[in-house]
């Protein structure tokens, strides 16, 4: 039916997912319940991605839950070294058109496939899982409208992040942001996954971006064409708010700590010793992300005073990123390369930070302790920002390194 902002809906879902983090509770849930059951087990999927491989007993008691609740109920596991939940569910599971619900914020990436996709509570998805419905308010939508060309050395994630410096932490929440102009259509999808991954950071409730040629060439290159269906916005449709952004005036930008909105020029922080740099993450961790790190490091070596730490999106993108010599380069150039997961992102393992150590990472959230340590200090960047860090050891322009 037909529906309008500020409706309350109960609605069919086409995919659901949780992940190690927030999983657990919600098979505790169904358990409690009684309720162990999956409506549409091929489309539910339980990511161990977040602590993988576990670091701790109680984590790897956790990734058990989920491994047992698979069996029993059919579902779809996605187990260690096989990704970010975000990035495979835009790689296998996502398709236009579909409702996502996922346990875990960052759920609003598979909007950039034209689909409905955001985060909701570990109970919620749970009775998503078991029930195959949940209940949305629809909410009203920030239209973000950007034109013309990035300068070099300007990237998705630069945009992304004037936004929500322009738009405030919570300046569009339980909105949704929908990205379009012509900027957003010369991107490829792994740019657009970038900025629907960080819709979220806004407060919004989902980021969504037209299906169009790009989706349909992108889908049809992992065999899913079948799958792909134009999605386009109504030409009469409403907007709480409209932002026009030139994309030809942004320059390199970051987001300073302790909170994402807190963005900065670079030459506000040009000089910043840089312990660790950390590059991948389901904001940037996928193969044109990897491939312009490697751009800017080939030949050279990180300083001797930074860490580097890289980490494919997911299993797909490391195989791609060996084959075109991506890996190599970064190993070469002093790279720790983990397996393909979230890495050291959400502070668990594989790059906790030190007291008062600095970390500019290509992930998307910089609160303070993310990393694992609350007396550190996280920046945000661009992959090319980040590499460029990790050959000087501290915060450089890109432009000064790209060939």
């Amino acid at each position: 039916k037909e529906v309008s902002a500020g409706d309350i809906v109960v609605a069919n879902v086409d995919v659901t997912a949780v992940q190690d983090g927030t999983g657990p509770l919600a098979v505790q849930q169904l358990n409690k319940i009684n309720l162990v059951q999956a409506a549409n087990p091929k489309s539910t999927v339980l990511f161990i991605d977040h602590a993988a491989p576990s670091p701790h007993k109680d984590l790897s008691n956790a990734h058990g839950l989920l491994r047992d609740f698979a069996k029993k109920t059919g579902v779809v596991l996605s187990e260690v070294g096989e990704g970010v939940c975000h990035q495979r569910l835009v790689e296998s599971y996502v398709k236009p058109g579909d409702i996502l619900i996922g346990a875990d914020s960052h759920t609003c990436t598979s909007g950039a496939l034209g689909a409905f996709s955001t985060g909701m509570g570990s109970t919620d998805v749970a009775i998503g899982i078991a029930l195959g419905k949940t209940w949305l308010r629809v909410p009203e939508t920030f239209k973000i409208n950007v034109t013309g060309q990035f300068q070099k050395g300007v990237y998705a994630k630069d945009l992304i992040l004037y936004v929500i410096g322009q738009i405030g932490a919570d300046g569009a929440t339980y909105k949704a942001l929908e990205f379009t102009g012509d900027t957003i259509k010369a991107m490829t999808m792994s740019e657009r996954f970038t900025l629907s991954n960080m819709a979220v950071e806004a407060g919004a409730k989902t980021g969504l971006i037209e299906a169009d040629d790009v989706t349909k060439q992108y889908l049809e290159e992992l065999g899913r064409g079948d799958e792909f269906r134009y999605i386009q916005a109504d030409e009469d449709a409403e907007y709480e708010k409209v932002f026009d952004i030139d994309a030809s005036k942004l320059e390199p930008v970051i987001s300073a700590p302790h909170t994402v909105d807190n963005v900065k020029s670079l030459n506000e922080l040009m000089g910043t010793k840089v312990d660790q740099v950390f590059i991948g993450t389901c904001t940037n961790g996928r193969l044109d992300d990897l491939e312009i790190a490697a751009s800017v490091l080939k030949g050279k070596q990180r300083h001797p005073d930074t860490r580097l730490i890289v980490t494919p999106a997911s299993k797909q993108v490391y195989i791609q990123a060996m084959e075109k010599g991506y890996i190599q380069t970064l190993v070469e150039a002093g790279a720790a390369v983990m397996a393909p997961g979230c890495g050291p992102c959400v502070g668990v393992h594989q790059g906790i930070l030190g007291d008062e150590e600095v970390c500019i990472a290509t992930q998307n959230r910089n609160f303070k302790g993310r990393m694992g340590n609350p007396n550190s200090y996280i920046y945000l960047s661009s992959p090319a920002t980040a590499a460029a860090a990790a050959i000087t050891g501290k915060i450089t322009d890109p432009r000064e390194v790209l060939v």
